[in-house]
């Protein structure tokens, strides 16, 4: 796929969505965060139903920490994984207070030393709360980026690294969103919607449905 191709496929992203962002509801990068960490292997809109309540009275580390273990697991255990992402979360929010003065780091090494927190994981964190222009990507994006061909690779790295080549600059802080999104709701896993794709002109997937 070359350049022009590419760019095409984001000016139509742009002009369907301008101004794209999680689906993951929050009010700061710490919520954002805590979020993001429950998220795994879970939808976000379960995510959301647990995190409303939570949210409402915990929405610092400091606040997190008093709720204690037991408090954040009731809240959350509606959420697969809950007991092991509930620790991640306790102790996540321990280094926060005791090393970043309980604000959230701006930066990956620090983001990645946090319990339970990866590479996809601050990408988010750095791309959606601190406006840096980084990809995480998720299954969602790993398939889209591959059966597209917009930045193909074997494995999540390689095409993280693929798409930081790929993607035009001026696209380059809301692409994470837009490839999400498109795959989520059109490019889906099992049954891609191709008659409703409005990049099916230009993606080079060989078994479209149209």
């Amino acid at each position: 796929m070359n350049l022009e191709k590419r760019r095409e496929i984001f000016e139509r992203l742009k002009a369907a969505n301008a101004h794209p962002t999680t689906e993951l509801e929050h009010k700061s990068p710490f919520e954002l965060l805590i979020a993001v960490i429950l998220s795994a292997q879970a939808t976000d809109k379960g995510v959301n139903l647990a995190t409303r309540r939570l949210f409402a009275i915990a929405d610092t580390p400091e606040k997190m920490l008093d709720l204690g273990l037991a408090g954040l697991m009731e809240h959350v255990k509606s959420i697969g994984l809950y007991q092991a992402k509930s620790k991640n979360i306790i102790e996540t929010c321990k280094i926060l207070v005791a090393r970043h003065r309980g604000q959230v780091p701006q930066t990956r090494e620090e983001l990645e030393a946090l319990p339970g927190v990866g590479r996809k994981t601050a990408n988010v964190i750095l791309n959606t709360a601190f406006g840096q222009p980084v990809i995480a990507v998720d299954t969602h994006i790993f398939r889209i980026a591959n059966r597209t061909g917009i930045a193909p690779g074997k494995n999540v790295l390689e095409v993280e690294k693929a798409l930081m080549q790929a993607v035009p600059e001026p696209f380059m802080h809301d692409a994470h969103h837009w490839l999400i999104l498109h795959g989520r709701y059109v490019c889906k896993a099992r049954k891609p919607d191709c008659p409703a794709c409005l990049i099916g002109d230009l993606c080079e997937y060989p078994g479209k449905t149209i």
